[in-house]
């Protein structure tokens, strides 16, 4: 029976070190599709498993926990990066302004709560008290990355030699309560500003049905307008002020598509893609809808969803390519990410995008050679990039620099580091030529898989101290604090979301869940509601606030510890 307890028990062996990882994380995830009232905890149950493992003494060489902690650290923020980049810059547009700012100041009373309960109520003069409170504000917000931030923050600042306190430990403390306060809060927001959850939802509709989406719009017009007679499609354009697509024209009984140079005659038929928006314009321009069957026309047309996988592509705008002048078809619609989107001519393509493309079958086929259209080589991860941005994301997050009031230099680190790059790379990585694209399911699954490394690894580290100090220490002070850190700033921030800015509730819910980045929370709201206003309010502050707790958690580890 030696084999079974070198496997158990021998932590120099490579088998237990499988064996033990193994153990923790599929306990974890297991665990973690258990329902409390309707809420799980997911995979963080994987930091409990850990810690159990911890506690009785099943354990890993100190190196090899460091490193998969940090290497699982890195692929989570990395992937995190690429995923919320494109969107990250196009969060700051519009009505996203105001949704940022109300997500920033519940970030910045989860801070301000945090310090004042660790002045106030914290032991004064125990070197643990400020690693645990901030794993309990991690924990409070249920950000996981945050706390990665913050643990790799403290091994820059704690002296050399000394054990460096868990803040998992905190983080464990707080997590629970932190999934139920969110929701709770959110409940209670309701009934504050007594909201009635029928009127939210009517509102929303009256408000779809006054401003339609930007989304495609087809329909067959009738040239009537004498202005017309003679000029080319791109001169027609020029005059409406309205970008659109014709796809067909129909001018004594010929069907023909159009190019740039096409000239138009009172009595064609057009077929017309535009935004749904513009199509009233457009129509008073041109003339009134009519009605063609276009299939039994003499020139035999197709159809087809075509599937941008040419890595050339990427990031090119559909103005530049000049389908209807060079390849004499029309690209009328795109479908990316599951959204329908009007294929304006300064829209850039990305890897993975379906542009709807009508024409002659032979013009057609050579537009499909074009783009690609091979799903098979969007199933192969550009491992490339990925290593040559965690690459540069370290060498970034190594360079030291300076912040009045700590006394060293400090570093983004292996968290800040590779999420900036990544966010960077993912919204700009098609100027320089690298391809970004990451089917979700591949980035799930290295999120998930980087998640559970470090989850793992911080809970193994932690269980040995975790029972003295949570059940014989201070753990019940820190469990009422971070749910104070969890539901304080959620009730002020939403209280005032609906009272000053008069957001629907729905949005409020989704702006709670993005700005504590809860998917617990956003189920429930999605769940309440009909509409999908939760989705983009969680969408819309999701990209900058992931960025801001990451970068925050380890700013007030470096700054508290440089002035105490």
């Amino acid at each position: 029976m030696n084999w079974l307890e070198q496997l158990l028990f021998d932590t120099n062996s490579i088998a237990h070190v499988v064996f033990l990882y193994t153990i923790v994380i599929s306990l974890g995830i297991y665990l973690g599709k258990i329902n409390f009232f309707g809420i799980s905890l997911g995979g963080t149950f994987i930091l409990f498993a850990g810690i159990l493992a911890g506690h009785f003494g099943f354990t890993a060489p100190v190196s090899t926990l460091s490193f998969l902690q940090n290497f699982g650290l890195i692929l989570f923020v990395y992937c995190i990066g690429l995923q919320v980049g494109p969107g990250f810059f196009e969060s700051f547009k519009k009505g996203g302004v105001t949704l940022n700012l109300l997500a920033c100041g519940i970030g910045a009373l989860n801070m301000v709560v945090m310090l004042i309960l660790y002045f106030c109520v914290c032991p004064t003069g125990d070197p643990r008290s400020l690693p645990m409170m901030v794993g309990v504000l991690c924990g409070a917000v249920t950000n996981t990355p945050g706390l990665g931030a913050a643990t790799e923050a403290l091994s820059q600042v704690w002296p050399k030699g000394q054990p460096i306190p868990q803040i998992a430990e905190g983080y464990a403390c707080a997590y629970p309560l932190g999934v139920v306060g969110i929701i709770m809060a959110t409940i209670s927001i309701r009934y504050l500003c007594r909201i009635r959850l029928k009127d939210e939802e009517e509102e929303i509709l009256a408000q779809q049905a006054e401003n339609p989406h930007v989304k495609p719009h087809k329909m067959t017009l009738k040239v009537t307008n004498a202005a017309m007679d003679g000029k080319t499609l791109f001169q027609v354009r020029d005059f409406v002020g309205r970008y659109y697509v014709c796809s067909r024209a129909l001018h004594e009984g010929h069907v023909s598509i159009p190019k740039g140079d096409t000239k138009f005659y009172v009595g064609d038929r057009l077929l017309i893609t535009c935004a749904e928006d513009d199509a009233e314009a457009i129509k008073a321009f041109i003339g009134p809808e009519d009605v063609v069957d276009w299939e039994t026309q003499e020139v035999p047309m197709v159809s087809r969803s075509i599937v941008v996988t040419q890595p050339k592509m990427n990031g090119k705008t559909f103005g530049e390519l000049h389908f209807g002048s060079i390849y004499g078809v029309s690209v009328t619609r795109i479908s990316r990410s599951g959204m329908k989107l009007f294929a304006d001519r300064n829209l850039r393509m990305q890897l993975g995008d379906k542009i709807l493309v009508v024409g002659p079958e032979d013009a057609v086929e050579r537009v499909a050679a074009l783009m690609g259209n091979s799903v098979k080589r969007l199933n192969h991860p550009n491992l490339v990039t990925i290593f040559v941005g965690i690459l540069v994301g370290i060498i970034f997050g190594s360079m030291p620099f300076a912040i009045p009031g700590v006394p060293t230099p400090v570093t983004l680190g292996l968290a800040g580091g590779p999420l900036v790059v990544a966010i960077l790379i993912g919204r700009f990585g098609y100027k320089f030529r690298l391809v970004t694209y990451v089917s979700t399911s591949a980035n799930f699954m290295l999120r998930e898989f980087g998640l559970a490394l470090f989850l793992a690894s911080i809970g193994i580290k932690a269980g040995e101290h975790f029972v003295p100090t949570v059940v014989a220490g201070d753990g019940l002070m820190y469990v009422w604090t971070g749910f104070l850190i969890t539901v304080l700033p959620i009730l002020i921030i939403g209280v005032l979301a609906r009272v000053r800015f008069k957001l629907n509730y729905f949005t409020i819910m989704g702006l709670v869940a993005g700005s504590t980045t809860d998917p617990p929370a956003l189920a429930f709201a999605n769940q309440s509601s009909n509409t999908d206003a939760p989705a983009v309010g969680y969408s819309t502050v999701y990209p900058l606030i992931m960025f801001l707790r990451i970068i925050t958690a380890q700013l007030i580890v470096l700054i508290l510890y440089g002035v105490s």
